[in-house]
């Protein structure tokens, strides 16, 4: 797995998956995985056909708030993070 853009997120390093639509939540005393936030589909159809990789995190400490950009993307995103729903068997 390669990563890059590493963040500081309320106790755990947060990182982009090069060159993937993914961040990978990282135990930094372990080195464990401790979970995925996909976000593929982020951008449009339409914007994604002209930009490249996932390349930024960043946290407000301040407002609690997580934004995510990439290179050549038109915009910066302000993300909320949800659990995901449970698939039932």
């Amino acid at each position: 797995m390669k990563i890059n853009e590493l963040e500081y997120v309320k106790g755990e390093i947060y990182a982009n998956v090069w060159p993937t639509d993914f961040i990978v939540r990282i135990d930094p005393e372990s080195g464990a995985v401790t979970g995925w936030v996909n976000l593929g589909g982020i951008l449009g159809n339409e914007q994604s056909n002209k930009v490249d990789v996932l390349n930024g995190i960043a946290y407000d400490t301040k407002n609690d708030r997580l934004f995510v950009t990439g290179k050549l993307w038109p915009s910066l995103f302000e993300i909320k993070l949800v659990p995901k729903e449970p698939v039932s068997p």
